[in-house]
Parts: C-alpha cells; structure tokens; sequence
C-alpha cells in the first residue's frame, strides 16, 4: 500500500514556474514508477510525465517536452515536476501516480495509486 499527497500548484500567470510534490507514505518507494497526469474541466486524464523506479529514465507527453522536468528522490520519497514556461492550456488539476508494474506508461489504468491532486491554474 502506498499512500500519495501531491502539493504545490497554485496560480501564476503565464510564463511562470511552480515545482509540485508528491510524498509518499507506505511500502518501498523506490519499488514504484512514478507519473504525473491531469485533468482539465469537463477533459479525460492526460498523461504528463513519467520517471523510472531508479530516476535514471524520464519520458514526457509532447505538450510539456522542454518545458516540465520529472525528478525523484527516494531518500525523501519524493517526486517533483518542475514547471516552467506555463501557458493557460496547461490549466488543470495535476495527480502523481505509482506502479509497480511497468515504468513510463501513459495509460492511467496501469497506476494503481493515486494522489488526490493539486490545482494549477495559470493566468493569461
């Protein structure tokens, strides 16, 4: 069982940064793959970044490459995402999510933790 609370999102205007967190709780971190999805009003869950159990591989949706960085620290327990250059589509309220099973997917169904999430809202 892992238990996953993500902080950090808040409003800025475009242009600007935040780095969210996710502190998990629970069993061996470092045994998990770590993600980040969102969830814009009235869209389905989209796929943002992923980072293997190591931190060593990273993959990202294309609408965030070079602009979001995906990090870890299993001392910590910890997964950060590293925002900048926010635009207003990226608007959304932003979930970590841990597998065990497969590293980098982008099909939500393969996480099996959730966090409850974290608005971000960013500003035109």
């Amino acid at each position: 069982q892992v238990q996953l609370v993500e902080s950090g999102g808040g409003l800025v205007q475009a242009g600007g940064s935040l780095r969210l967190s996710c502190a998990a709780s629970g069993r061996a971190f470092s045994n998990y793959a770590m993600a980040w999805f969102r969830q814009a009003p009235g869209k389905g869950r989209e796929f943002v970044a992923a980072i293997s159990w190591s931190g060593s591989n990273t993959r990202y949706a294309d609408s965030v490459k070079g602009r979001f960085t995906i990090s870890r620290d299993n001392a910590k327990k910890t997964v950060y995402l590293q925002m900048n250059s926010l635009k207003p589509e990226d608007t959304a309220l932003y979930y970590c999510a841990a597998t065990s099973v497969t590293y980098g997917s982008d099909y939500d169904g393969n996480y099996r933790y959730w966090g409850q999430g974290t608005q971000v809202t960013v500003s035109s």
